[in-house]
């Protein structure tokens, strides 16, 4: 009797998995193609679960703009270029602007209130009104002010210490923020702790994404597992309760008498309808995720600077003729300066900080359909916005396009410029802006109008004071930084560590500064 009964069992679960193995080989039949895996585990175990999109860019020379992956039955579309993430994340925003289930990252770690990765609903609908009405391209003009402030107090900074110039701007990006967010006192040296644990919550939540790093995100009813026999469930609730405690706190320290981003949160609580912990862990993911991103533009520029000194010249050329040495440079000057303009798009292009956007996920209200292709109700949907480096015949994603950039591994700014030099030159499908670093349709990021106006005076601010050069070795010849050497950073991946000597390009440099930050009253 029991051995009919485990036969019973058995012969169901042999017909379940079958049914499941011929179903998800007929859809696939449909979908874009891709390559093969194996039964039920898909192309789960050919996909690393370090710098997944390197092998996301090597499929793409084989299967093209769009094709599909089986992760143990989950279905996956990978986008590699402008016009099909346009196609289907902005052109059909309502069927693409949803998320995929991340139990460890977003149920558990962050409560499900992480806007980032928050299902597309009322909540995220909430957070991002309420996101979108301080960082509007409009909102963002009341920064301005500190940020030209905290550009030139950061060049005052790495003046004294050159050699520490990734310190100095790691706490400069993190104040530029802090102080919009929270309408706090710029950072100094004793605020290290601060922002080093804000980096390891950020690189926690990172690591929390990452393709089989948690078992729980295969086997979902795992969650319901008790506390005492999963640690790392235990672990991952204490983190977010720590963390709440983090975010609640900083809201509550806000000075009033400052324009803040919290304190517009408060003003408005009853019309924006979030609770105390959705206001605290919006107002965290600015702090968090601007602070990241923006350092990692920042070092690439100073990466591109140190290996193309002609293009920093030309930069310099044109700040000195509409800005001059007397003065620094300011947001005023922006409409006569297109080639930092140029240069901000140039850098977020070259080398995109995220070098995938978050995964999507299309609603479950419909199948749909692009150029003959299914992409089912549910299936994931990635971006892939970064190119192997090398060799120059490998194959490329959206920032590295060769058809739309020929020279894609060349940092050249006036490839966004018109013949004139003056007029901004972008391609389609990139929200005028000549990258997809930023995403794409409702789930863009927020904060990119704050980013590029950091980027812009932080650039020009540099420039008008330094030059850096690839410093020599005790043989007198050049320490040339490796260009495609990079490390994953958790959210962002960055350049390896790499050397530049940075020295004032005139005495009355620090003079110049300390004298227009006094008139300003910020020293």
């Amino acid at each position: 009797m029991a051995l009919s009964i485990y036969s019973v069992v058995f012969a169901a679960c042999v017909v379940f998995v079958l049914n499941v193995v011929i179903k998800t080989q007929l859809q696939r039949r449909k979908m874009p193609p891709g390559p093969p895996g194996i039964p039920l585990l898909g192309n789960a175990l050919q996909l690393p679960s370090a710098f997944p999109w390197l092998k996301f860019t090597e499929w793409s020379k084989q299967y093209g703009p769009i094709y599909s992956l089986n992760l143990a039955g989950t279905p996956v579309v990978i986008l590699n270029t402008f016009k099909t993430a346009a196609d289907l994340m902005d052109r059909r925003s309502n069927i693409y602007s949803d998320r995929p289930r991340l139990i460890m990252a977003s149920e558990i770690l962050t409560g499900g209130i992480f806007m980032i990765f928050t299902k597309y609903g009322d909540v995220w609908r909430k957070m991002r009104r309420a996101s979108h009405e301080e960082f509007s391209i409009r909102g963002c003009e009341k920064f301005q002010g500190q940020q030209h402030e905290e550009a030139a107090l950061s060049v005052l900074d790495i003046l004294e210490t050159p050699d520490e110039w990734q310190d100095c701007l790691k706490r400069s990006t993190a104040s530029n923020i802090l102080t919009a967010v929270y309408g706090r006192e710029r950072l100094t040296p004793k605020d290290k702790p601060l922002i080093t644990r804000i980096h390891a919550h950020t690189a926690r939540i990172a690591g929390a994404v990452v393709p089989g790093a948690y078992l729980v995100e295969i086997f979902p009813f795992m969650k319901h597992f008790p506390t005492w026999m999963a640690k790392w469930k235990k672990d991952g609730l204490d983190w977010y309760k720590r963390e709440t405690d983090m975010f609640e706190k900083l809201c509550d320290d806000i000075d009033t008498q400052k324009h803040s981003f919290v304190r517009g949160l408060k003003e408005n609580q009853a019309r924006h309808g979030l609770t105390k912990p959705e206001a605290a862990w919006l107002a965290g993911i600015m702090f968090s995720a601007g602070a990241e991103t923006t350092l990692g533009t920042l070092f690439n520029f100073v990466l591109a600077m140190t290996l193309y000194p002609n293009v920093m010249k030309r930069a310099q050329a044109e700040i000195d003729s509409v800005v001059g040495r007397d003065r620094l440079p300011n947001f005023d000057d922006k409409p006569r300066l297109p080639y930092i303009r140029a240069m901000v798009k140039e850098s977020l292009r070259w080398r995109p900080v995220g070098p995938v956007a978050v995964p999507r996920r299309t609603t479950e209200a419909r199948d749909d359909y692009y150029n003959g292709y299914l992409i089912p109700k549910g299936t994931t949907v990635i971006p892939n916005i970064w190119r192997v480096f090398f060799p120059m015949s490998a194959p490329w994603a959206m920032n590295h396009d060769p058809e739309l950039y020929p020279d894609f591994e060349e940092f050249r700014p006036d490839r966004f410029l018109d013949e004139s030099g003056q007029k901004d030159n972008v391609p389609p499908d990139t929200h005028e802006m000549g990258h997809g670093t930023f995403g794409f349709g409702r789930r863009i990021c927020v904060g990119y109008n704050f980013a590029n106006q950091v980027l812009f005076i932080q650039m020009a601010m540099m420039l008008w004071a330094f030059n850096f050069e690839a410093p020599l070795d005790d043989s007198g010849q050049p320490i040339v930084p490796d260009r495609s050497a990079t490390i994953d950073a958790g959210v962002v991946v960055l350049p390896a560590p790499f050397k530049t000597k940075i020295t004032p390009r005139s005495p009355d440099v620090p003079s110049t500064i300390r004298q227009e930050l006094e008139h300003l009253g910020a020293l």
